[in-house]
């Protein structure tokens, strides 16, 4: 656990990180992109470490992913590249920089450390961990794999490297239903969103698609009795679910998507009024370039993602000491699951 306090004083004594109204209104253009969700004060605060971060990471040759799950402040301040898992994930193998910063949960920064082996990929906090990727072990893979012999597995990325490498090939929410449709196999094992699963065999009837029992604690709180009346309330409101939402939810729905595809959606069909069934950041890193789009109605907040903070990166870029491991002989495995998932998608694109 990371000892903030003394983190904090250290921070202040190295950099200038007092709250600065000057600074910040010389930042207009960092600051135009998240003006609709983070206040001038606010901002005050935030546009010190904003500015230290940005000016480090070019001094170690760094670049930033981020996830749409990520602070605005985060998201649009200090990110060279943003987006859901596989977005992240294709643009980790793409990276000339020598340090990844990976502003996400830890099974992100796991993955890029697969991708890029030889590179150092610091994560700001190692607490950050996922409910979904919690559930499941490399044990419970083999399980399935006994439960259902010749059936290949198709892994969520949020998943770790042990599970990744003991899959045939990822998935994100994005991909899933092609990648699942493209497999040469009648039944087909996911693992270890039980959602997901259950939503992407009700586009492909025609596999058999199994399923680990996990879910996200994020989007399994949501409830179609909690769409119907949230719409009874609001009319010509448009509901947009991600797809690790149960599937009577996302059956409530007006469109289902990962989050690179709820973002497509909005800014395809621009609706008056948007209600978002997913993570709370999610809208507010959208809001900025969609002003004529009303974001309302209720969210949850993930609170591992929440654990990455602007004081956590800068601390990170400073010392370099957070650097995620993986055994080489798991990423190796881990990484042809991974890359296979990159390769399909390419092809099918």
């Amino acid at each position: 656990m990371l000892d903030m306090p003394a983190i904090r004083q250290d921070l202040n004594a190295l950099y200038d990180l007092a709250p600065n109204p000057e600074l910040a209104a010389s930042m207009g253009a960092e600051y135009a992109r998240m003006s609709r969700v983070v206040s001038p004060v606010d901002w005050a605060i935030h546009a010190p470490y904003v500015a230290a971060i940005n000016t480090l990471k070019k001094q170690r040759n760094a670049t930033i992913l981020a996830h749409n799950y990520m602070t605005p402040e985060i998201f649009h301040g200090i990110a060279d590249v943003v987006g859901d898992s596989l977005q992240l994930a294709i643009e980790a193998t793409r990276t000339k920089a020598d340090v990844i910063v990976q502003c996400g949960v830890h099974f992100m920064a796991e993955t890029s450390k697969i991708l890029n082996p030889a590179k150092m990929v610091l994560m700001p906090d190692m607490g950050a961990g996922c409910s979904l990727a919690d559930s499941i072990t490399a044990e419970g893979v083999a399980q399935m794999r006994a439960r259902y012999p010749g059936a290949p597995v198709v892994t969520y990325v949020n998943t770790t490297a042990e599970v990744k490498a003991a899959s045939d090939i990822c998935c994100t929410s994005s991909n899933a239903v092609q990648i699942i449709r493209a497999l040469d196999a009648d039944t087909i094992i996911m693992t270890p969103d039980k959602y997901l699963a259950q939503n992407v065999a009700a586009q492909v009837p025609e596999k058999r698609i199994v399923w680990w029992d996990g879910s996200c604690i994020v989007h399994e709180q949501y409830t179609a009795r909690d769409i119907r009346e949230f719409r009874d309330w609001n009319p010509g409101t448009r509901i947009i679910a991600h797809p690790e939402c149960p599937p009577d939810v996302v059956a409530e729905a007006d469109f289902s998507g990962s989050t690179s595809g709820i973002l497509e959606y909005v800014s395809r069909e621009r609706p008056e009024r948007a209600m978002l069934v997913t993570e709370c950041s999610m809208a507010s890193n959208i809001s900025d370039a969609h002003p004529e789009v009303e974001f309302i109605g209720p969210c949850n907040m993930c609170p591992y993602m929440k654990m990455i903070t602007l004081e956590k990166v800068l601390w990170s870029l400073h010392t370099m000491t957070t650097a995620v491991e993986v055994d080489p002989a798991v990423a190796d495995k881990a990484r042809l699951a991974v890359q296979r998932m990159i390769d399909l998608s390419a092809k099918k694109a």
